[in-house]
């Protein structure tokens, strides 16, 4: 096990938060019940709440995945970020939400072969862009390409990453305790 550095900032609410954070606190409860406390950690920095929130908010709505690939994505990134958290949440959200197949969800929890060829080559070339730091090879792009995705596709992986990088890092920094509704699909990496 690592020694690495753990954060001392206590998690923030809407009542103590930095009057920036305040409101990006309250949409968070009122639209999904709650405020998890990766949340509740980023509103530290409300800079950082605030780019996470935008640019997972565009990522969802924007980039041009389904809701499925879409979460392939961001489990991939965040296995090769070892986050305990987002693994479990965005696990959760895979199999209540995004209608991920349990087995293509498990497969990438445990690093195993994905079953569905589309789903794979697109955590494929994610993993190929998060190992080559945004510069894969031809062959990670045409393969991807190949799969039916397109150079657009490429870009809206790079914002994936960005997005999963700072709650990934950011709940290293915290050791983010995962939250109860998600708490069924802890992953130790």
């Amino acid at each position: 096990m690592t020694n690495h550095y753990t954060l001392s900032l206590n998690p923030k609410s809407a009542d103590d938060a930095d009057p920036q954070a305040q409101p990006m606190l309250e949409q968070a409860r009122a639209s999904l019940g709650m405020v998890p406390n990766m949340y509740a950690n980023l509103a530290n920095s409300p800079g950082l709440l605030s780019t996470y929130l935008h640019g997972y908010e565009c990522f969802r709505q924007d980039s041009g995945f389904t809701p499925a690939e879409q979460e392939v994505v961001f489990l991939t990134v965040s296995r090769e970020n070892g986050c305990h958290y987002c693994m479990a949440a965005h696990s959760v959200i895979a199999d209540t939400q995004s209608k991920v197949p349990k087995e293509v969800t498990d497969a990438i929890r445990d690093g195993s072969e994905i079953p569905d060829a589309k789903l794979a080559a697109v955590s494929t070339f994610a993993r190929a862009m998060f190992q080559s730091r945004g510069l894969p090879q031809q062959d990670d792009v045409q393969a991807f390409l190949d799969a039916g995705y397109t150079e657009r596709h490429v870009l809206e992986v790079v914002l994936a990453i960005a997005v999963k990088t700072i709650s990934n890092y950011a709940n290293h920094l915290f050791d983010t305790e995962v939250d109860k509704p998600f708490a069924g699909r802890a992953w130790k990496g």
